[in-house]
């Protein structure tokens, strides 16, 4: 009887310390979930004339996206009259032209290689529109800019609502993506970066771009620090590509520009494009160049993030 007393007790013994394992488990797991769903959600904000448009057929994608494709990349596109409304959709590659809106740019392969990097969502507010200048002494589509000045922003309405501020487009709909989507996350989000391509139609007025750009940048970041209360967005990376040297939109006084901004604000990156390949319409990058450009801004992206994106 002792002894069958002792296997009875061993026995209880035994079914208590599983339980006991497998509350634990499930303790942990429902701990780590939570953690994981309250980690911020990461954000691209991009904007930029054609380059960033894209003007690569999707059927020249990289091989690798074609057959992966994109499983956790959301974005919210805007150009001119088509906006983003604050809403967000999965992500492929297409532009705002009714010609061909099949095309990419080398952002396509910024946020392909985030997608394979994060394994979890994260969002893209994209604003962009082909031949558009900041400086309003410049020929630009549709008569559509992306100035900053005081007296251009107060005189029209956002490009998306008839007016011509492409700018006030891109962060309005930056405001509303907040409000309908990402201050809903659990965890919050954060904002990573803007990337940006464009100065080609800023070529007659290139030595005002330094002024008209710094501008750009300030206007965007003084807009997400008033819209979120964080004052880190005022130090918000800023990445933007040159030209080919082949290219009859690039003005070397538009890249020097560039680097003198970059020599003054830490948080303002220049990635070099100089030697990359373009179409036969000498301006834009071809399929290699943009996808050359695209790994290019991503490491740059990784840089000024400090550390790897994934999830550990």
């Amino acid at each position: 009887m002792k002894t069958l007393h002792t296997q009875r007790f061993t026995l209880h013994a035994s079914h208590f310390t599983l339980r006991v394992l497998f509350l634990t488990t499930l303790f942990l797991s429902i701990c780590m979930g939570l953690s994981a769903r309250k980690k911020p959600v990461m954000v691209i904000i991009t904007a930029g004339q054609s380059n960033t448009d894209g003007r690569v057929s999707n059927d020249e994608l990289p091989d690798d996206i074609k057959e992966r494709g994109y499983k956790h990349c959301w974005w919210s596109y805007g150009s001119g009259a088509v906006s983003g409304n604050g809403h967000f959709e999965p992500f492929w590659p297409r532009v705002a032209k009714t010609d061909n809106t099949e095309r990419w740019g080398y952002d396509a392969v910024v946020y392909y290689l985030l997608d394979q990097q994060v394994k979890r969502d994260f969002y893209v507010i994209k604003e962009s529109l082909g031949g558009t200048a900041i400086d309003t002494a410049c020929v630009s589509t549709n008569s559509m800019y992306w100035s900053a000045s005081p007296a251009f922003l107060a005189s029209t309405p956002a490009a998306d609502k008839g007016g011509k501020s492409l700018l006030k487009a891109f962060t309005e709909n930056i405001g509303a993506c907040i409000d309908n989507e990402l201050s809903r996350h659990k965890g919050g989000f954060d904002i990573k970066a803007f990337l940006w391509h464009q100065g080609e139609s800023d070529k007659a007025m290139a030595d005002h771009y330094y002024d008209n750009l710094k501008a750009v940048v300030a206007y965007v970041r003084t807009y997400l620090v008033e819209k979120t209360g964080n004052e880190r967005y005022a130090h918000l990376p800023f990445i933007c590509g040159t030209y080919s040297a082949q290219s009859r939109g690039r003005s070397e006084q538009v890249v020097q520009a560039l680097h003198r901004l970059a020599e003054e604000d830490a948080d303002f990156h220049v990635v070099d494009a100089s030697d990359l390949s373009i179409q036969r319409d000498h301006l834009h990058f071809d399929a290699k160049g943009a996808e050359q450009l695209g790994r290019r801004m991503y490491e740059r992206l990784i840089q000024t993030m400090g550390e790897r994106v994934s999830e550990k």
